[in-house]
């Protein structure tokens, strides 16, 4: 007999439907992030975050519903849960104000490093053991970074600061969410869009004048922002039931390339060959540190 396991014929299909979900959700993405480029060039970051998060709040608002307010709010470790959601709200803005002034490339490079702030922050704040080959692969990841911004008094200018604060709030965020990953995902996505729709409330609250009347067509872009994300992050989901993590996790790295699609075709943004060289080191290193990470989970 053949040690070889047959899969149960349903098994490959579903596997075939995760891909095609997780790459129609990081298309989706992409997408997203080119109307927020577009958007943010006539409104204000804070503007633009509110009618977001206000679009995303109505879209959700019958999924919250049903599992019951008191249940969202009523969380155990509510500090860690204000504290992520306040991460992802800078990191949000921080990407609409960097993409404001940079290219749709360049921003995604920073924030593709995010997965390796992760792996190096892990040991101290998640008390998890990086051996000598993820730790190799940080450091290739951060020299692409490196690469990537290009350091001199030219390029470090206020957008690309706040790109990489940004990017380094999205992997603080996300090292709490393994901690808490026993919260259910409509209790973290209530948390994360409430935060959102309160912080650039007030924000717009604090500068009036940074408000500018929303014209009919535009009003509805704004709204399509929170819904198209949010409608990415459920097809990242579905995606991950129906697919092996290491089948579609290394997919997310497509969002590069849209990004330099959509940046050519709606903004004339050439990339940089600095650029495409730090983001190929950032890729595989973050495509080494998630290969080694589930293989060791293989094993334990």
């Amino acid at each position: 007999m053949s040690d070889i396991a047959v899969s149960p014929p349903h098994a490959s299909g579903s596997a075939r439907l995760g891909v095609l979900l997780m790459l129609l959700g990081m298309l989706m993405f992409s997408l997203n992030d080119v109307l927020g480029k577009w958007l943010v060039s006539t409104y204000s970051v804070g503007q633009l975050m509110l009618i977001r998060s206000i679009a995303a709040l109505m879209v959700l608002a019958p999924f919250f519903w049903r599992m019951g307010w008191r249940r969202l709010v009523d969380v155990d470790r509510p500090r860690l849960h204000l504290l992520r959601s306040a991460l992802f709200a800078f990191e949000a803005s921080g990407f609409y104000f960097a993409v404001a002034y940079m290219p749709l490339a360049d921003a995604m490079t920073y924030w593709l490093a995010a997965p390796i702030y992760v792996a190096a922050l892990s040991p101290f704040l998640l008390g998890e053991k990086v051996g000598w080959r993820r730790w190799s692969a940080i450091v290739v990841g951060f020299v692409g970074v490196l690469i990537a911004l290009s350091p001199s008094k030219d390029t470090f200018t206020l957008p690309a600061l706040i790109a990489l604060a940004g990017s380094l709030a999205f992997g603080l965020a996300m090292v709490l969410g393994r901690t808490l990953r026993a919260a259910p995902d409509t209790t973290l996505v209530f948390w994360q869009v409430a935060s959102a729709a309160i912080f650039s409330g007030v924000w717009c609250l604090a500068d009036p004048a940074g408000w500018t009347p929303v014209r009919s067509v535009d009003f509805g872009l704004l709204g399509l922002l929170g819904i198209v994300a949010m409608s990415a992050h459920m097809l990242v989901n579905r995606s991950l039931k129906l697919a092996d993590a290491a089948t579609v996790v290394p997919l997310q790295y497509t969002m590069l390339l849209w990004a330099v699609i959509f940046g050519w075709i709606f903004f004339g943004d050439a990339p940089r060959s600095a650029m495409l060289v730090g983001a190929g080191f950032i890729v595989a290193s973050g495509l080494f540190i998630f290969f080694r990470e589930q293989q060791l989970k293989r094993r334990n």
